[in-house]
């Protein structure tokens, strides 16, 4: 007796990245457009700022590539309400070439950004790098530090029984110096953890985030002793320095 066995096809392509590209420069804009595609990513492109929201709800893709300068409402705007619901890479365009504003587009939770003009391999390898960033490494429940206690699941800290309010980033940078109390991070880990890609030795990304943490955790940002500068080596978090 013969049996016949009928089986669905098995669907070993991959799946394929959505990425939504918001940038009002025409010419720009094509030439990404046409260079993501040919890496087979799928793009969606918008022109204007105040049409993001609603598509983002819409088609919830997996990197958005966020221009600053925008017409109907700027990439800052958009980031920080972006930031309420969408947990997915944002990736930040920006002609302005200032500290600032990369200081203020990683505040509001962008997650990378590159300044114009945008070069095509590094624009590739950061939304490789996005794609397939791990979340940081974490541990069980909380950390506690004398009167510092951090929260894992929901991203909080508290000090002295205040809230600390920090950015998601700011506090992933935190988390992996918490769980390695003691040791020296360099700026290579932190960088290749958090980022996805290995520091070239002019991403300041991660230095402005623990700069913003001195701040906020009441260090001595001229001499730190809670979040240390190790030089040549990296950094180190104090786990007695939190009384």
């Amino acid at each position: 007796m013969t049996v016949t066995t009928s089986l669905e096809p098995v669907n070993t392509k991959p799946t394929i990245a959505t990425i939504l590209l918001v940038e009002d420069d025409a010419s720009l804009a094509e030439w990404i457009q046409q260079y993501l595609q040919g890496h087979e990513y799928q793009l969606r492109h918008l022109a204007r700022g105040d049409l993001v929201i609603a598509a983002v709800q819409e088609q919830k893709p997996d990197v958005i590539i966020l221009d600053v300068m925008l017409p109907g409402k700027n990439g800052f705007d958009i980031c920080r309400e972006l930031r309420t619901f969408y947990n997915g890479p944002i990736l930040m365009l920006t002609a302005l070439n200032e500290e600032t504003d990369e200081v203020l587009g990683l505040e509001l939770g962008a997650n990378d950004y590159l300044n114009k003009p945008v070069r095509p391999r590094v624009l590739l390898a950061r939304i490789k790098a996005l794609l397939r960033r791990e979340p940081v490494e974490q541990l069980d429940g909380q950390l506690q530090f004398g009167q510092l206690r951090i929260v894992r699941d929901a991203k909080a800290v508290f000090y002295r029984e205040q809230a600390v309010p920090l950015t998601a980033n700011e506090f992933d940078v935190l988390w992996l110096l918490a769980s390695q109390a003691g040791q020296v991070i360099s700026r290579d880990k932190l960088v290749s953890q958090l980022r996805g890609f290995e520091y070239d030795g002019f991403d300041r990304s991660i230095d402005i985030r623990i700069s913003r943490l001195r701040k906020k955790l009441l260090d001595n940002t001229e001499q730190p002793y809670r979040i240390k500068t190790v030089w040549s080596r990296g950094y180190l978090f104090s786990p007695e320095a939190w009384e």
